[in-house]
């Protein structure tokens, strides 16, 4: 028996014909959403690197495997510090990323020089280890303590991946993420995952847009002014979207601004610092950055 469909216009890919980057557009825009590795890996210095990866998962249960890969790089063919790291020490932490830090580990994601700390870069907290070296995570609701077992390099080209064997010799779970049967409640732990371009997926609300990192290096949580970093209503994804950007800008700069859509004047004059920053944080969600930016420095 034959079945009449009707037939959807396809293009087709020999991925050998296509540029490498248009080739890895095509395969993560296809495959997802990817869960994400937020690794944390240290150097035979000491000096600890977080990273994210979407190349990743878990593949084994009896013994506890994860796998994630970071790839070499497509512009010039370099390989990142985690991978450099894990090959030093043998030891990684995987932390798992939910919703509240996605902003923090999309910054993390930024290609700071070798010895640069991500964590303060991205504002978020060193919590030591048990049984490694690598800090994990303390924002993460749920640790892997990892040793590596092995690497296996797919490839010695710029895109090729570098599978990073990880047995897990301790877990830790926020109490926070779980139901009254001590499970994993999935809507409690609010975990997200990597598409294609800028897209990522919120397990249980759907798809979101995150801006990449500036190429140009942000500035980082850790460089924003205190009267911001330590604001009583501004959440960690707030600061990391204030520290993607390349300088704080200047007085003349925020005169130049388009004029905003509130009375600001009315706001500063209030005095009232929670309403001022509410109201940044109103542009925010609206991904307006620089508009949030205007609203605090301008008292």
């Amino acid at each position: 028996m034959y079945f009449c469909v009707s037939m959807v216009e396809m293009i087709s890919i020999l991925p050998n014909e296509v540029a490498t980057a248009k080739l890895h557009g095509y395969l993560l825009g296809a495959i997802g959403p990817r869960p994400i590795a937020f690794a944390s890996t240290i150097d035979s210095d000491g000096k600890p690197n977080l990273s994210p990866f979407s190349f990743f998962n878990v593949f084994s249960a009896n013994p506890p495997i994860l796998i994630f890969s970071p790839a070499r790089r497509v512009r010039d063919n370099t390989t990142k510090h985690t991978l450099h790291n894990v090959f030093e020490t043998k030891e990684v932490v995987i932390n798992v990323v939910d919703f509240s830090i996605v902003q923090q580990m999309s910054l993390a994601s930024t290609e700071y020089p070798d010895g640069e700390n991500e964590f303060l870069k991205a504002g978020l907290t060193m919590l030591a280890s048990d049984l490694v070296k690598p800090f994990r995570v303390a924002e993460a609701p749920v640790q892997f303590e990892c040793r590596v077992t092995k690497v296996e390099a797919l490839g010695n080209e710029g895109g090729a991946g570098n599978l990073v064997f990880c047995e897990v010799l301790k877990i830790h779970v926020s109490k926070a993420i779980l139901d009254e049967n001590g499970s994993i409640d999935q809507h409690k732990i609010d975990l997200v995952a990597r598409m294609g371009g800028n897209w990522y997926s919120r397990a249980n609300l759907g798809l979101f847009e995150v801006t990449k990192p500036l190429s140009t290096l942000g500035i980082g949580i850790d460089a924003l002014p205190d009267h911001i970093k330590l604001s009583p209503i501004l959440t960690g994804n707030d600061l990391g979207m204030l520290a993607n950007i390349e300088k704080i800008p200047s007085l003349e700069e925020i005169k130049n601004l388009p004029a905003l859509n509130v009375d600001l004047n009315a706001v500063i004059k209030s005095g009232d610092v929670i309403k001022l920053h509410q109201t940044a944080q109103e542009y925010l969600y609206k991904n307006d950055v620089l508009s949030a930016w205007k609203v605090l420095l301008s008292n």
